[in-house]
């Protein structure tokens, strides 16, 4: 890794001449009017985990309180700073959806202006960070993940990179500790990017004090105050592993059979930039200049694809979602090659960029407009269905605790009522700790012990008094129930119940 950028051309602080813009603020005011139009596109279909950060936002912004619901402390929010972030912004504009947007565009602007700066150093055309701003935009994955941590974990990745590109140790290691704070595993693409660095022990001390200052604060504060020092999500979702046959390994399969035409466009990066990495490899090794600035992109693109294994080694379940790194990192080296292509090559590859534009956004517009499903979702219900059944729960449940039947994150976010499960109970993660446990070696048996030194084990689950469950046919001692819809589950019944 660190021989493939060791031989780049030194490259200071300060930007070369051909940086200076006649006007600079074309690219983000752009960026953030085709991003504001993307979330007004999809803000209508947001994903049920997206609703559970913006109901952690909500709740921290209006009661002060780290929770997925008011009535518990819980730990389940994968990215932190996210949830600070919106909570700061949503206390501002008392709106978490809207703040959602808000964050949205400004990770795109940030990210326009990172591909700028690295573009222009590298030597790369002016039409590099619009190019990979625009298939970023469309993917069809990716847009089915707004809202959640990944365009800030996006933004972040590529400031690395710029900073490292850059030799600025302190300011890379302040993005490293941030990265940690947005997105745990984002720690392994920082990982690689930093291994590949030139000169490599130059400001090492002072980059490791800087990540370790910026992230230290919330990684004790959550240890000694939640419970645990990385969010419980982390146990959560190791330990459900797959789903039926589908693990994150051959997770694209099951979406490609769900949803044909978005799966493909979602994916395709990763297949090309993988064909296109070898063709990299073999000019590089050649001595190519071009292929050596292209080399800061390769290095993001080999880190995209080392979370990809590493995420196939840990057999998590095929959230979509996860996939988003590797796909990233795929896309921006694919725009930056696609740029650094000679000639009539570069035509070629600008064709077929736009005709990905194109493609992208009339598979997106085809189903109809505003869409109610994003364009790849595992969800059982609409956001709307489920806002709409969380705002009649807060009047049916008057005050009494609800089991959910799975999905918690719309219906808590509409219902500001007591739905309880793994993610919101902080009492039912204890199982879930015990479990992973016993499946893990002794070293993950320690790492599991130092992480939850300080998790009260004492706390039981809640007691439901009423539970919600899904079918085709309604029990005999339905409370209420509503008919739900979504491609992934069809036509099925949601009803309330009393607990068991």
């Amino acid at each position: 890794m660190r021989s493939a950028s060791a031989e780049l051309p030194q490259a200071s602080g300060a930007l070369p001449v051909a940086a200076v813009l006649i006007r600079p603020w074309v690219l983000p005011a752009g960026a953030a009017v085709a991003s504001a139009l993307v979330f007004v596109l999809v803000s209508g279909h947001l994903i049920d985990d997206t609703y559970i950060t913006l109901s952690y936002a909500k709740n921290l912004a209006f009661h002060g309180h780290w929770g997925l619901i008011e009535d518990g402390t819980a730990n389940t929010a994968t990215s932190p700073l996210n949830v600070l972030v919106l909570a700061l912004v949503t206390f501002v504009v008392r709106d978490a959806v809207f703040a959602a947007g808000i964050v949205f565009v400004a990770s795109q602007v940030a990210l326009v202006l990172g591909l700028r700066r690295i573009g222009v150093a590298t030597g790369l055309p002016a039409g590099f960070a619009p190019l990979a701003l625009g298939l970023l935009l469309v993917n069809p994955l990716l847009l089915s993940s707004v809202g959640l941590e990944v365009a800030l974990g996006a933004a972040a990745v590529v400031w690395l990179m710029v900073l490292l590109y850059e030799r600025r140790p302190a300011a890379a290691g302040a993005v490293i500790g941030l990265i940690a704070l947005i997105r745990i595993d984002l720690l392994l693409i920082a990982f690689v990017l930093f291994l590949a660095r030139r000169e490599f022990w130059e400001g090492i001390w002072r980059m490791m004090f800087a990540a370790l200052a910026v992230m230290l604060p919330w990684f004790g504060f959550s240890w000694l105050t939640l419970g645990s020092a990385v969010p419980d999500t982390l146990v959560i979702k190791i330990m459900q592993r797959s789903w039926g046959p589908f693990s994150f390994t051959n997770g694209p399969l099951l979406y490609w059979r769900n949803f044909p035409l978005a799966a493909t466009l979602s994916f395709l990066p990763l297949v090309i930039g993988g064909l296109a990495g070898l063709l990299w490899t073999f000019h590089y090794r050649r001595g190519s200049e071009r292929a050596k600035r292209l080399a800061p992109f390769a290095t993001l693109a080999i880190a995209g694809a080392t979370h990809y294994l590493a995420y196939c080694w840990l057999n998590v379940p095929p959230y979509h979602w996860y996939y988003a790194p590797s796909i990233i990192g795929a896309t921006v080296f694919l725009a930056a090659a696609a740029c650094a292509a000679p000639g009539r090559a570069r035509l070629g590859t600008g064709i077929l960029a736009g005709a990905f534009l194109l493609v992208s956004a009339f598979a997106y517009a085809t189903p109809e407009l505003p869409r109610r499903f994003a364009p790849i979702t595992s969800n059982h219900a609409a956001s709307d269905e489920y806002r709409r059944i969380g705002s009649q729960l807060a009047e049916l449940t008057k005050g009494r605790k609800v089991e959910s039947a799975g999905e918690v994150g719309a219906l808590a976010y509409a219902c500001d009522c007591d739905i309880v499960d793994q993610f919101s109970d902080r009492g039912a993660v204890d199982p879930a700790i015990i479990e992973t446990k016993n499946r893990s070696s002794e070293l993950g048996k320690a790492l599991l012990a130092a992480n939850f030194r300080f998790f009260d084990h004492s706390v039981p689950p809640a007691t439901p008094d009423l539970m919600l469950a899904t079918g085709k046919k309604p029990p005999s001692n339905a409370l209420a129930t509503w008919t739900i819809h979504s491609p992934w589950m069809g036509t099925q019944g949601l009803y309330l119940l009393p607990a068991r």
